[in-house]
C-alpha cells in the first residue's frame, strides 16, 4: 500500500460517483482515484477521460485483481452491493459503500463479517455524519438548552418520477423510498439519540407505473424513553431533507439535513422560547470529510470514527419497515 495515500478503484460509472465521490477523493488529503471499471468499457473511458483517471477496466473482476488498489468505492445498485463487497473482500480491498449496506441485515451481518476476516475497513457512505456540525447539534442536545427532548422529524423527498428507467423504480434491483432516502432519516435518529428503537409503524403508497416499489413512505419508530421519529421520505413529491428536534424548552431545525451544500444552507436553527438564532458551521464538503475519515483510519491503523455493527442496526430498522408497510402493521424489534 502507498503510505501516503489510499489508491482508491470505482466500481461503475454511477451519477453519485461521478459528481461526488470522485471529486472528493481527488480533493481529499488520503486518497487519489487509480481505476474505474464499468460492464461498459467505453463509459469507464470517457469517464476516466474527464476526471483524469489513470486505469480503466471492462469488468469488476479485473480491477478487483489489480494489485496497485488499496479501496473500492460501491456506487452500484442495491441488490449488487452483497456480491462485489464480498469480492473486494476477498481480494483484499477495503470497501466504501453506499447506502443502503444490503437489502437486510442478514445480508449485511454477513459482509461484516466477510470483513472482519479478511481484515478489511467496510463503510456504509452515511456522508452526512462526518459534518462537524453534527457535532454541535449533539452538543446543544446534551446541554439542555432545549430541555427534554420529545420528538424527531424527518423528511428525505424527491421527484423523479417520470424517469421509469432509473434503477429506484425496479424493484428486482433494491428499488423504492426507504432504501433511497428513508435510510437517512431513520439513521439519523438513532445517530442522534444513540438509542435503537423498540417498534414501527409504516404506511407506503406502491406505485404500479413504477414496478410496485414504495415511492412514498410515512412512519412513526418508536425509541426508548417514549421518543418518537416521525418520518416520511419520497421519490415522488417535492424535494425536502430536513430535520427537526422538538424539546421541552425549544427546537433545532437543520433544513438541508442530509444533502449539505457549501453555502450558509448547511447552518441550523435553534429555537428556545420563543427566541431563534442561526448557528453557523464550516462549511466544508462532507464527502471529502467522509473520505479522509476513511483514509486516515486505513493509513493510521486506527478504529473508524463509527462502529461497523451500525449498517447491521439501520438494516434491522429498515427490515422492519417494510415489514410494517407490507402487513399494515406494529412492528417490535
Amino acid at each position: 500500500m502507498h503510505a501516503k495515500k489510499l489508491r482508491w478503484g470505482i466500481m461503475g460509472c454511477a451519477n453519485i460517483a461521478i459528481t461526488a465521490v470522485i471529486p472528493a477523493i481527488l480533493q481529499s488529503k488520503t486518497g487519489e482515484v487509480t481505476a474505474i471499471a464499468s460492464r461498459q468499457e467505453q463509459k469507464a473511458k470517457e469517464t476516466a477521460a474527464k476526471l483524469g483517471i489513470p486505469k480503466t477496466y471492462g469488468s469488476y473482476e479485473q480491477m478487483l485483481a489489480d494489485a496497485d488498489i488499496d479501496a473500492i468505492y460501491i456506487p452500484l445498485p442495491n441488490h449488487l452491493h452483497y456480491e462485489w463487497m464480498i469480492k473486494a473482500a476477498e481480494a483484499g480491498k477495503h470497501v466504501l459503500c453506499e447506502k443502503p449496506l444490503a437489502l437486510d441485515a442478514q445480508q449485511a451481518e454477513k459482509m461484516i463479517q466477510a470483513s472482519s476476516k479478511a481484515g478489511i475497513l467496510l463503510v456504509e457512505a452515511f456522508m452526512y455524519r462526518h459534518h462537524p456540525r453534527y457535532d454541535q447539534i449533539k452538543q446543544i442536545m446534551v446541554s439542555g438548552e432545549i430541555g427534554v427532548l420529545r420528538g424527531i422529524r424527518g423528511a428525505f423527498t424527491f421527484n423523479n418520477a417520470e424517469d421509469l428507467a432509473n434503477v429506484r423504480f425496479q424493484s428486482s434491483m433494491g428499488g423504492g423510498s426507504l432504501y433511497d432516502v428513508g435510510c437517512y432519516p431513520i439513521h439519523a435518529a438513532r445517530y442522534l439519540l444513540d438509542l435503537e428503537p423498540e417498534a414501527v409503524t409504516v404506511q407506503a403508497f406502491y406505485s404500479q407505473e413504477h414496478d410496485n416499489v414504495d415511492m412514498m413512505v410515512s412512519g412513526l419508530i418508536e425509541f426508548p424513553h417514549q421518543i418518537g421519529l416521525t418520518f416520511d421520505c419520497g421519490m415522488w413529491a417535492e424535494f425536502r431533507n430536513t430535520i427537526e428536534l422538538l424539546g421541552t424548552e425549544g427546537r433545532i431545525e437543520i433544513p438541508c439535513a442530509f444533502l449539505s451544500p457549501l453555502s450558509p444552507e448547511s447552518n441550523f436553527f435553534v429555537t428556545v422560547k420563543g427566541k431563534r438564532r442561526e448557528e453557523q458551521v464550516e462549511h466544508v464538503n462532507q464527502y471529502v470529510l467522509q473520505i479522509d475519515d476513511f483514509g486516515h483510519s486505513v493509513l493510521n491503523g486506527t478504529p473508524f470514527r463509527f462502529p461497523a455493527d451500525d449498517a447491521v442496526k439501520n438494516m434491522r430498522v429498515i427490515d422492519a419497515c417494510m415489514k410494517s408497510a407490507n402487513e399494515r402493521s406494529r412492528v417490535t424489534l
